[in-house]
């Protein structure tokens, strides 16, 4: 893709599920893109029936047809289309009218980055607030010391040969062992990040709406099963002391917000050998106290656009 070349095309996937009004804001956001190239759009519906009203010229409407979930619904969204670069959008955020044009100049750029992501803004409730990464480019040192949050995968630009080309000659397709589709965009990224430096561009080009509408918010047994196939599947993160100890922490605190005190003592003391001031540590030990619910600590930690 060079800088003087025609814009490539993009295919976007938006995988939905019963929320036809969020969907219908998405889409709308899609199609206000300024890209001067080629758009096209797949809504994947998962474990619902297609609705075809969304149907159109640059918009088609499929059944998820691989493992049911977020990750094998997008990767069905993945193989339907052709298109050079292939873009992420849950059917809850919207981009801004800028977003795809300047991710895809930012990768005109860097010939050789294979994905590009952008910063958010968080809304939650009546407060929206930007999450930016500080920086241009983000390494596998990186996403295994944070998740960095603000590379939502609705900031997901990549080349859809790597993630084709399977594992060992590209990036590969969207992990659909795990655990009920959790953290599978961490994993992608840092699949991606592996072989080069993710190309990013830090300014809030996607809103993502948090708490309302998640499907996952208080599946505390899902949420630990995906964090325990991350560390034993990345060992970057594990050999981050910063890192691990995070991990650890959000551990602790689904294990007390999901009544499992045993657990929760066990993660907060590993947390605390990798890291005694990771706060997350503090936070299930409130809540294993009964001083403050993990619930309260995360609502207000939402609403200043953060998660635990």
């Amino acid at each position: 893709m060079s800088d003087g070349g025609a814009w490539p095309p993009v295919g976007v996937v938006v995988p939905t599920r019963d929320r036809p009004l969020l969907l219908r804001r998405t889409l709308a956001a899609v199609a206000a893109q300024d890209y001067p190239g080629a758009l096209r759009t797949v809504v994947v519906h998962d474990r619902t029936e297609p609705d075809q009203r969304a149907a159109g010229p640059a918009v088609r409407v499929l059944a998820n047809t691989r493992t049911p979930g977020l990750a094998g619904a997008r990767n069905t969204g993945i193989l339907a289309l052709d298109t050079e670069l292939v873009a992420f959008c849950d059917d809850d955020d919207v981009w801004a009218p800028d977003k795809l044009r300047r991710q895809v100049t930012l990768l005109r750029q860097r010939p050789a980055a294979e994905f590009a992501t952008c910063a958010i803004e968080v809304e939650f409730r009546d407060a929206v607030t930007p999450r930016l990464a500080g920086t241009d480019r983000v390494t596998v040192t990186d996403l295994a010391r944070s998740r960095m949050a603000m590379l939502h995968a609705s900031t997901f630009l990549v080349r859809r040969d790597s993630l084709v080309a399977g594992r060992g000659r590209g990036i590969g397709l969207v992990a659909e062992d795990a655990p009920g589709s959790q953290n599978e965009d961490w994993d992608l990224l840092l699949r991606a990040a592996r072989r080069g430096p993710v190309a990013h561009v830090d300014a809030p080009l996607v809103r993502v709406l948090w708490g309302r509408t998640s499907q996952f918010a208080y599946e505390y047994a899902t949420k630990i099963s995906s964090l325990e196939w991350m560390i034993a599947r990345h060992p970057e993160i594990r050999a981050s002391r910063p890192g691990a100890a995070r991990v650890y922490g959000q551990l602790a605190c689904w294990c007390a917000a999901a009544g499992d005190r045993r657990g929760a003592w066990r993660w907060t003391r590993r947390t605390l050998r990798h890291n005694w001031r990771e706060p997350r540590a503090a936070i299930a030990v409130a809540a294993l106290c009964a001083a403050v619910p993990v619930e309260r600590v995360l609502a207000a930690l939402h609403r200043r656009g953060h998660g635990i």
